[in-house]
């Protein structure tokens, strides 16, 4: 079965990946039958993040290839305008940053409860030395 995968490539702890098709029994890396496109996951600033053939993409389907998970999601993200991407960039960047807020809120509120309990186990400790003294 012909499958539309990522074949990855650059340096280590820096991927790049290709958009390829290619058949199902050759490795990730391996033989293709052709490149649709690529994906930059570290792509900072004006660096171009995203290119896909989206006629390709359509002619192969046409033909019966298949689509691993991510491809899909990346050919979905390909299809949406530049505001739509750029709205959709901004609402997961909330949700991470609202996330991380609960967890350093959470987290304070654990330390505060400890402290508490702390100066509470203190106290009883002195409490029950004056008591032992009489």
């Amino acid at each position: 079965m012909v499958i539309i995968r990522l074949a990855r490539s650059g340096a280590k702890k820096n991927p790049y990946y290709n958009i390829t098709v290619a058949d199902e029994r050759k490795p990730r890396d391996g033989a293709f039958i052709e490149r649709l496109g690529f994906f930059n996951p570290s792509a900072k600033g004006q660096e171009e993040r995203l290119r896909v053939d989206l006629e390709k993409v359509d002619l192969w389907i046409s033909k019966g290839a298949q689509m691993s998970d991510r491809v899909s999601s990346l050919v979905k993200e390909a299809k949406l305008t530049p505001e739509e991407l750029e709205a959709k960039l901004a609402a997961k960047k909330a949700k991470q940053d609202a996330k991380k807020d609960a967890i350093a809120k959470r987290l304070a509120e654990e330390a505060a409860a400890k402290a508490a309990e702390e100066a509470a186990a203190k106290i009883r400790g002195c409490l029950k030395k004056l008591l032992l003294k009489k």
